[in-house]
């Protein structure tokens, strides 16, 4: 079963700073959110899809990894005593128990399912509960990266178009971008996730095709020959950048230069590197 991309978690040491940022690239971002462990977060709605801006709130909060259990807390704690930068990928779900046993069944290295809600800011001032099951993947090659599936139980207080109107003009998550030092190795992890279909291996690199948008993997080489610079670790296998479709590159490319915001034109996409993007390289296209 093919899985849509849901959303990244980008894992940032100051959140307010991150949002800033992200306002200033044009986007429109979701009031300030509280998690029970101890993190926050921001978010980008977009189409059916959402970038997740998460920093920790309240580190005593955070729970430890347990036998069988996954943190969510801990594990991007973890990640930002070593880096910023996108510690998760999220697929979407419709019965994150489902995902768990068949992930299980695929030899993946599986945890409990884990249930929790938060009360949302609705852009009318109110609140309502919102609530999610996540089933979560990890491989002992990726030490900074995890995945998961979010399966939502009250889209219709989630998702609010007020929110997914941005004045770049972005509408969805187009692909996202690992880096491997051998891409191929991970062609057999992403077929037990996604099915075999479709993975596909050519010139050294990786692409996996998702119900929305779709995963490449490119050697540190690749990286830097399409990105403009190497990422900053060329050797643990991780989440590099992600793409963004729908944004006007022109008038983006303005924005930018006025909010001196350094960046590049490649063609059709306008490129943020992940030094002046908390840890994650952005294009949009």
């Amino acid at each position: 079963m093919t899985r849509g991309i849901d959303h990244l978690v980008l894992a940032v040491r100051d959140l307010d700073r991150a949002r800033a940022f992200y306002e200033s690239l044009g986007f429109t971002l979701t009031p300030r959110a509280f998690h029970p462990w101890g993190t926050a977060n921001h978010l980008v709605q977009l189409d059916g899809c959402f970038l997740e801006l998460l920093g920790i709130a309240d580190a005593a909060k955070i729970p430890p990894h347990a036998p069988g259990e996954f943190s969510f807390g801990a594990h991007n704690r973890d990640f930002l005593a070593r880096r910023e930068g996108m510690s998760m990928l999220v697929f979407q779900s419709h019965d994150a128990r489902r995902d768990r046993a068949e992930f299980a069944a695929a030899g993946l290295q599986t945890y409990a399912p884990f249930d929790f809600g938060r009360e949302a800011k609705l852009p009318d001032g109110g609140t309502a509960r919102v609530a999610f099951s996540l089933a979560y993947v990890t491989d002992p090659r990726m030490p900074d990266s995890a995945l998961f599936t979010c399966q939502q139980h009250a889209p219709k207080y989630f998702w609010k178009r007020d929110y997914q109107v941005h004045a770049n003009g972005a509408r969805m998550i187009a692909e996202v971008v690992m880096v491997a030092p051998e891409p191929p190795a991970f062609a057999d992890f992403f077929a037990r996730l996604q099915g075999r279909e479709s993975v596909r291996v050519a010139d050294g690199a990786l692409a996996v095709a998702t119900a929305r948008g779709r995963v490449s993997v490119l050697t540190p080489r690749a990286f830097a020959a399409r990105f403009g610079a190497a990422p900053a670790d060329a050797e643990t296998p991780h989440f590099a950048a992600f793409r963004i479709a729908g944004a006007d590159a022109a008038a983006l490319a303005a924005r930018l230069s006025a909010a001196g915001i350094a960046h590049r034109r490649v063609d059709a996409a306008v490129q943020i590197s992940a030094a002046a993007a908390f840890g994650v390289a952005i294009e949009f296209a």
